[in-house]
């Protein structure tokens, strides 16, 4: 069923009251667009005529959004940033081809971005686009057609490949092993240990899966592998880091094992995507490419 037109109000309309919502000045919202002031003023009038719903309260020279105003502001923000998403997507790639791919930091730099020469080599019409993303997400909120998941195999409203499992091992500089002279899984508690804000409960699993007292386990805290990985070359402790992240690392000698007792993580890589992409042409032809450069892991 077509939606009333009155539902369905302009551009121009809506750009002016999310201007004006946003910097909470009319002024500043005509100065954004290159308007007058009371060519805003007329838009919002006229979008809250159409609506016939009051957007602002007006108090002399001054604006402040009702709660509807500011329920409805949020939304129309959102949505006309999905319409910007897709112009700038529609102009990169006008024949179309383009797949928006959330990623994880680590992940996305260290290992897939090497590799993305040669899938868009392999498929010149595609183009890909990519954002961080260290969490779950809702595919219905975000303008992504699939996200890199490290994690169990769950995404709610979503489909799910296995990418590759992955082995943690506890990691330092050379100086810090020869401090500390690590000979047992319990010598690890001696030293400063960091974690990572994602896997909070990593260094208790890796205790407890060798024998070793899991409580009261303290340390800094980073939201990245890669910063972790930097504070453990620079010596402020040992970090447990997936070893095919770090292979650089450690082939060159800036991270050592502490130990050699690496652990499977429970959780794994995969590819997420929602329901409804999955037919999309691009998302296919990834899939299919990513599923393959992951065989030899899984």
């Amino acid at each position: 069923m077509q939606t009333p037109r009155r539902f369905l109000p302009s551009l121009s309309l809506l750009s002016a009251f999310e201007a004006a919502s946003r910097t909470g000045s009319i002024t500043a919202a005509a100065r954004e667009l290159a308007l007058t002031q009371s060519a805003v003023s007329r838009q919002i009038k006229a979008l809250e005529d159409q609506l016939e719903v009051e957007l602002f309260h007006r108090e002399r020279q001054t604006i402040r959004l009702t709660a509807a105003g500011d329920i409805y502001a949020r939304e129309i923000r959102d949505a006309l940033r999905k319409i910007s998403t897709a112009s700038l997507n529609l102009r990169a790639n006008p024949f179309g081809g383009t797949l928006n791919l959330a990623i994880l930091p680590t992940f996305g730099t260290r290992w897939l971005a090497p590799r993305l020469p040669k899938f868009l080599a392999r498929n010149p019409g595609i183009t890909i686009n990519l954002v961080t993303r260290l969490t779950q997400f809702d595919f219905r909120l975000e303008a992504v057609d699939a996200a890199i998941h490290f994690g169990p195999a769950e995404w709610p409203g979503g489909a799910l490949a296995l990418l590759r499992s992955e082995t943690v091992v506890p990691a330092c500089s050379p100086d810090l092993r020869d401090r500390f002279r690590f000979e047992t899984a319990a010598d690890i508690r001696m030293a400063p240990l960091l974690h990572l804000t994602s896997r909070p409960d990593a260094w208790e699993r890796w205790l407890a899966a060798h024998d070793v007292p899991a409580h009261a386990v303290h340390g800094m805290l980073f939201d990245q592998f890669a910063t972790a990985a930097q504070a453990a070359i620079a010596g402020l402790g040992v970090a447990l880091l997936p070893e095919f992240l770090v292979e650089e690392e450690l082939r060159s000698g800036q991270l050592v094992r502490a130990l050699d007792l690496p652990m499977t993580s429970a959780e794994a890589y995969y590819l997420a995507w929602p329901h409804d992409r999955a037919n999309h042409p691009p998302l296919i032809a990834f899939r299919e490419w990513l599923l393959a450069e992951t065989q030899a892991d899984r």
